[in-house]
Protein backbone atom coordinates (compact mmCIF):
# COMPACT_ATOMS: atom_id res chain seq x y z
CA UNK A 1 0.00 0.00 0.00
CA UNK A 2 1.44 3.59 -0.84
CA UNK A 3 3.22 4.93 2.40
CA UNK A 4 0.72 8.16 2.31
CA UNK A 5 -2.56 5.77 3.01
CA UNK A 6 -0.96 3.68 5.26
CA UNK A 7 0.08 7.18 6.94
CA UNK A 8 -3.37 8.43 6.81
CA UNK A 9 -4.73 4.91 8.24
CA UNK A 10 -2.41 5.54 11.31
CA UNK A 11 -3.53 9.38 11.23
CA UNK A 12 -7.55 7.98 11.96
CA UNK A 13 -5.99 5.86 14.58
CA UNK A 14 -3.88 8.37 16.08
CA UNK A 15 -7.11 11.04 16.19
CA UNK A 16 -9.09 8.46 17.73
CA UNK A 17 -6.86 7.57 20.30
CA UNK A 18 -6.60 11.57 20.96
CA UNK A 19 -10.37 11.67 22.23
CA UNK A 20 -11.81 12.04 18.73
CA UNK A 21 -14.87 10.24 17.66
CA UNK A 22 -14.91 7.12 14.80
CA UNK A 23 -16.29 8.90 12.76
CA UNK A 24 -14.49 12.39 13.09
CA UNK A 25 -10.89 10.45 13.14
CA UNK A 26 -12.03 8.22 9.89
CA UNK A 27 -13.14 11.56 7.98
CA UNK A 28 -10.34 13.91 9.23
CA UNK A 29 -7.84 11.38 8.26
CA UNK A 30 -8.30 11.83 4.88
CA UNK A 31 -10.42 15.75 4.62
CA UNK A 32 -7.71 17.44 2.83
CA UNK A 33 -7.77 15.03 -0.36
CA UNK A 34 -11.36 16.50 -0.32
CA UNK A 35 -10.61 20.37 0.08
CA UNK A 36 -11.42 19.88 4.03
CA UNK A 37 -9.57 20.80 6.93
CA UNK A 38 -8.89 18.76 9.82
CA UNK A 39 -11.14 21.06 12.42
CA UNK A 40 -14.41 20.86 9.72
CA UNK A 41 -14.24 17.48 9.11
CA UNK A 42 -13.90 16.73 12.79
CA UNK A 43 -17.44 19.18 13.15
CA UNK A 44 -18.83 17.22 10.49
CA UNK A 45 -18.19 13.72 11.95
CA UNK A 46 -18.86 14.91 15.68
CA UNK A 47 -22.63 13.62 16.02
CA UNK A 48 -21.84 10.39 14.54
CA UNK A 49 -20.38 9.32 17.78
CA UNK A 50 -21.14 6.34 19.57
CA UNK A 51 -23.20 4.71 16.61
CA UNK A 52 -24.45 8.59 15.72
CA UNK A 53 -25.17 10.51 19.29
CA UNK A 54 -24.03 7.87 21.30
CA UNK A 55 -27.58 5.86 20.47
CA UNK A 56 -25.34 2.39 19.35
CA UNK A 57 -26.91 2.63 16.08
CA UNK A 58 -24.87 2.72 12.39
CA UNK A 59 -20.88 2.68 13.94
CA UNK A 60 -18.90 5.71 14.06
CA UNK A 61 -16.56 4.72 11.68
CA UNK A 62 -18.87 3.28 9.27
CA UNK A 63 -20.76 6.71 9.03
CA UNK A 64 -17.15 8.17 8.57
CA UNK A 65 -17.07 5.83 5.79
CA UNK A 66 -20.04 7.34 4.22
CA UNK A 67 -19.20 10.47 4.25
CA UNK A 68 -15.72 9.56 2.69
CA UNK A 69 -17.62 8.24 -0.16
CA UNK A 70 -19.62 10.89 -0.53
CA UNK A 71 -17.46 13.46 -0.83
CA UNK A 72 -15.49 11.34 -3.25
CA UNK A 73 -18.01 10.61 -5.82
CA UNK A 74 -21.31 12.11 -4.47
CA UNK A 75 -23.28 14.05 -7.15
CA UNK A 76 -24.64 17.91 -7.00
CA UNK A 77 -27.09 17.75 -9.27
CA UNK A 78 -30.19 16.72 -7.90
CA UNK A 79 -31.75 15.37 -10.86
CA UNK A 80 -28.59 13.03 -11.65
CA UNK A 81 -30.20 9.75 -10.67
CA UNK A 82 -27.01 7.77 -12.38
CA UNK A 83 -24.87 9.97 -9.84
CA UNK A 84 -26.47 9.20 -6.98
CA UNK A 85 -26.84 5.59 -7.88
CA UNK A 86 -23.15 5.38 -8.23
CA UNK A 87 -22.54 6.92 -4.85
CA UNK A 88 -24.55 4.28 -3.33
CA UNK A 89 -23.11 1.80 -5.08
CA UNK A 90 -19.59 2.76 -3.75
CA UNK A 91 -21.53 3.06 -0.08
CA UNK A 92 -22.98 -0.64 -0.47
CA UNK A 93 -19.64 -2.08 -1.48
CA UNK A 94 -17.43 0.30 1.29
CA UNK A 95 -20.25 -1.04 3.82
CA UNK A 96 -20.14 -4.51 2.59
CA UNK A 97 -16.54 -4.74 3.25
CA UNK A 98 -16.29 -3.65 6.84
CA UNK A 99 -19.46 -5.94 7.43
CA UNK A 100 -17.39 -8.91 6.17
CA UNK A 101 -14.45 -7.52 8.11
CA UNK A 102 -15.76 -6.92 11.03
CA UNK A 103 -18.84 -9.10 11.60
CA UNK A 104 -21.16 -5.84 11.60
CA UNK A 105 -22.28 -2.23 10.99
CA UNK A 106 -23.87 -1.66 13.99
CA UNK A 107 -22.07 -0.07 16.74
CA UNK A 108 -23.60 -1.99 19.40
CA UNK A 109 -22.83 -5.06 18.00
CA UNK A 110 -19.19 -4.36 17.86
CA UNK A 111 -19.07 -3.53 21.37
CA UNK A 112 -20.67 -6.65 22.01
CA UNK A 113 -23.89 -5.53 23.63
CA UNK A 114 -26.56 -6.48 21.69
CA UNK A 115 -28.55 -5.11 19.20
CA UNK A 116 -30.10 -1.73 18.64
CA UNK A 117 -33.13 -0.82 21.56
CA UNK A 118 -34.87 1.80 21.07
CA UNK A 119 -36.38 1.50 24.38
CA UNK A 120 -33.26 1.18 26.28
CA UNK A 121 -32.63 4.94 27.90
CA UNK A 122 -29.46 6.35 26.29
CA UNK A 123 -27.27 9.17 27.70
CA UNK A 124 -25.58 11.20 25.52
CA UNK A 125 -22.52 11.84 27.51
CA UNK A 126 -19.73 10.11 26.59
CA UNK A 127 -17.09 7.46 28.60
CA UNK A 128 -14.46 8.74 29.71
CA UNK A 129 -11.12 8.06 27.81
CA UNK A 130 -8.86 5.82 30.11
CA UNK A 131 -6.88 2.91 30.11
CA UNK A 132 -9.66 0.97 30.48
CA UNK A 133 -11.72 2.12 27.78
CA UNK A 134 -8.97 1.54 25.45
CA UNK A 135 -8.51 -2.01 26.73
CA UNK A 136 -12.14 -3.21 26.62
CA UNK A 137 -13.46 -0.85 23.15
CA UNK A 138 -12.70 -2.26 19.92
CA UNK A 139 -12.81 1.48 18.36
CA UNK A 140 -9.21 2.11 17.77
CA UNK A 141 -9.37 -1.46 15.48
CA UNK A 142 -12.77 -0.11 14.07
CA UNK A 143 -11.34 3.01 12.97
CA UNK A 144 -8.45 1.56 11.75
CA UNK A 145 -10.82 -1.07 9.33
CA UNK A 146 -12.91 1.77 8.05
CA UNK A 147 -9.53 3.95 7.00
CA UNK A 148 -7.76 0.55 5.25
CA UNK A 149 -11.26 -0.13 3.25
CA UNK A 150 -10.70 3.83 1.75
CA UNK A 151 -7.64 3.85 1.56
CA UNK A 152 -7.82 0.42 -0.72
CA UNK A 153 -10.77 1.85 -2.33
CA UNK A 154 -9.13 4.83 -3.09
CA UNK A 155 -5.90 2.33 -4.73
CA UNK A 156 -8.50 0.68 -6.72
CA UNK A 157 -9.45 4.08 -8.23
CA UNK A 158 -6.79 5.00 -9.09
CA UNK A 159 -5.93 1.57 -10.66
Amino acid sequence: MDKDLEERISLAVEYFMQGYGCCQSVVAAFSDLYGLDADMAKRIGAGFGGGVGRMRMMCGAVSGLVILAGLHCGQTDGADRKGKSACYEVVQRLLATFKERNGSIICAELLGIGGVRPETKVTHVPDERTAEYYKVRPCAAKVESAARIFAEFLMDVDK
